[in-house]
């Protein structure tokens, strides 16, 4: 049963499409894409320039800022937690971060932040290749260590055996999310049933959608209707989008199930919605603050 409501999960999240261009729809954007930056007006790109004309202090807080989307990308690409920490990974995918700040253009056509991504894939795919070549010459054995109980201690074994575990671990609060938003969605006649048939086809709709259900997610006034009545805050929430009244009705289940994901302890189902919605300001997504 949860690995059915799995597979309908990520029908209505759109997981396996593809947007406009031929990209992947699963694309990954910085945790704080949608936040203001907190430190200048300028945009992402702008702020680049500055850094590429020698703004020392503004780099120095725009590589700590987005340390958790280097680590995000690092995460993705080894299929794995990367820990910042102690991982090789994100030290491979931080300079190339940087680097990517350094040789970004405009005249590229494309955004910083895809740009970036596909510096730090590129950097993280030599680092593997060079791993795996590395790895194939030398056995398990070598790196056979004793404990001071003269116990043989393998600690790539243990390395593989500590990511399968955390795996699991995953996979299963991820089930648990998912039956417990299930029972959640069933207060308000939802079922993922509804949402795979509700989840618009057309790329551009999907994600206006996600946006428009994170923004109500986000804002605790309308959540207090939304979860009081049941119901769907249209007339309140007309007054922060761009769409019309018959569109918010017409994808009433699926901006709920949307708002109530965003707003609720759902780490692991939050972390599926992320990928499925790339960067855009908030003026951009037609809501208003």
């Amino acid at each position: 049963m949860a690995r059915l409501l799995l597979v309908l999960f990520k029908r209505f999240i759109g997981k396996h499409g593809h947007r406009k261009g031929g990209r992947s729809e699963d694309v990954l954007r910085p945790e704080d894409a949608a936040k203001s930056d907190g430190f200048s007006a300028d945009s992402v790109e702008e702020q680049v320039l500055r850094i590429q004309q020698g703004d020392t202090e503004l780099q120095e807080r725009f590589l700590a800022k987005y340390r958790p989307f280097v680590a995000k990308v690092a995460s993705r690409f080894a299929k794995r937690y990367i820990d910042p920490a102690v991982d090789d990974e994100f030290s491979i995918a931080y300079q190339a971060f940087h680097e990517a700040v350094m040789n970004f253009s405009e005249s590229s056509g494309t955004s910083f932040f895809h740009f970036a991504e596909t510096v730090m894939r590129r950097r993280l795919i030599d680092y593997a290749r060079k791993e795996m070549k590395h790895r194939a010459h030398i056995p398990y054995s070598a790196f056979d260590t004793e404990d001071d109980e003269n116990n043989v201690i393998n600690p790539v074994e243990t390395k593989h055996a500590v990511e399968r575990y955390s795996e699991a671990v995953a996979a299963r609060e991820r089930r648990l999310e998912i039956a417990e938003i299930s029972e959640v969605l069933k207060e308000f006649g939802i079922s993922f049933e509804d949402l795979a048939e509700a989840s618009p086809k057309h790329v551009d709709s999907r994600i206006m959608l996600m946006e428009i259900g994170r923004a109500l997610g986000e804002d605790e006034a309308l959540m207090s209707v939304l979860l009081s009545k049941k119901m769907l805050p249209i007339k309140e929430l007309l007054d922060k989008v761009g769409v019309s009244r018959k569109t918010l009705e017409r994808n009433r289940k699926y901006l709920i199930a949307i708002a109530l994901i965003h707003s609720g302890s759902y780490p692991y189902l939050q972390d599926y919605l992320r990928p499925a919605i790339p960067h855009r300001d908030a003026k951009e997504a037609g809501i208003r603050a």
